[in-house]
């Protein structure tokens, strides 16, 4: 790739961005403007200028990594292997048991230093 296509994805990407922006200052300037109309028509305008906006995001340079980072994210969850319910229950007993345990050896630990410091300190 040449110099000059670089520098012309870099300018589209940056004009992109810029419109971005707009797109959501627009969504943030029209949520006040139109304060009269009801919440939910607002809630509705906004949240639609905000998909348009990411949708003109995805044409950035940064949007395409992060929209590729995301496919590949979600072929790896795909590939993870889950607990059963058997799994998830003993692992849960285990951990319970555990903090359990731990606890009551800090709240004996806790017992004795309180009793030998009130011992030293009459």
């Amino acid at each position: 790739m040449s110099q000059q296509e670089e520098n012309n994805i870099n300018l589209q990407s940056k004009a992109l961005w810029v419109l971005s922006l707009s797109l959501i200052s627009l969504a943030v300037w029209g949520n006040s403007y139109f304060s009269d109309i009801g919440l939910l028509y607002r809630v509705l305008g906004v949240v639609g200028v905000l998909l348009l906006s990411m949708f003109v995001l995805k044409f950035t340079i940064f949007g395409s990594q992060t929209f590729n980072l995301l496919l590949q994210s979600s072929t790896e969850i795909r590939k993870v292997v889950w607990p059963n319910r058997t799994e998830t229950t003993q692992t849960t007993l285990i951990v319970t048991a555990a903090v359990l345990v731990a606890s009551l050896i800090l709240w004996g630990l806790d017992s004795l230093f309180s009793f030998l410091i009130k011992l030293v300190l009459g």
